[in-house]
């Protein structure tokens, strides 16, 4: 798989791009991962990317031809769909609740290309040269790098190879979805027995009995028991 990321602010990927699974993914050559700085798709000496809203208001607007130059460059939007690999992302909270199957979904697609937002906003028409648009949630960020970041981090994982298929079939989600349910269940390692004081208070927790009976239908049973809806 292939990621483009399109944002204003490269540097904000350097730390978790470079790190744990992703890092492992890259180097696997998995997942071929690339950001750019949408100020290189400007044909002005200032490099200017916003503007101010038309009808007045606060804050300045990612303009649509910038954003236009760097999709056509990266994702070849100007040709058919059908001719191009390209799947583009647009981070808003405008967009589509992002959720396992819809990661799952994306894992599949060869060539993702994540443009991101800023400022006050961007102007409206950039919803039409994008594929999807994708919310974390009903709530305002700085930017789309933040979503951007979590939509990578969820679908990287899934891409064959990223990591152990093993690991992928007993996860949490995955479990309870098959069951038609989807949340956490509690999870446990050692100690055994864990005493410490808390709020004043001395206080001894053990793990629950059926962990370590070696009982895997007991087991799997029980988790099933103990989901909590997310």
């Amino acid at each position: 798989m292939k990621i483009d990321v399109v944002t204003l602010f490269p540097k904000m990927f350097e730390g978790i791009l470079t790190e744990s699974i992703i890092k492992r993914a890259q180097a696997k050559g998995v997942v071929d991962i690339a950001i750019h700085y949408l100020r290189d798709w400007t044909a002005d000496p200032h490099k200017t990317v916003d503007d101010r809203p038309y009808g007045g208001g606060a804050g300045m607007v990612v303009k649509v031809d910038v954003a236009y130059q760097a999709l056509k460059e990266l994702a070849q939007i100007d040709k058919p769909k059908k001719s191009r690999d390209s799947w583009v992302i647009l981070p808003t909270p405008k967009g589509k609740r992002i959720d396992q199957k819809m990661a799952q979904r994306l894992s599949k697609k060869k060539h993702l290309v994540i443009l991101c937002p800023h400022y006050e906003g961007y102007d409206e028409r950039i919803v039409s040269l994008v594929d999807e648009q994708i919310s974390l949630g009903d709530f305002i960020l700085t930017g789309g790098e933040i979503p951007a970041l979590a939509i990578i981090d969820s679908v990287v994982r899934l891409v064959p190879g990223a990591i152990k298929a093993d690991s992928l079939k007993d996860e949490t989600f995955t479990i309870q979805e098959k069951e038609g349910k989807f949340g956490e269940y509690p999870q446990y390692t050692r100690p055994e027995i864990f005493e410490a004081k808390i709020a004043g208070k001395v206080t001894k927790k053990r793990i629950p009995p059926v962990l370590k009976s070696g009982n895997h239908a007991e087991i799997a049973k029980w988790r099933g028991k103990q989901v909590k809806e997310v």
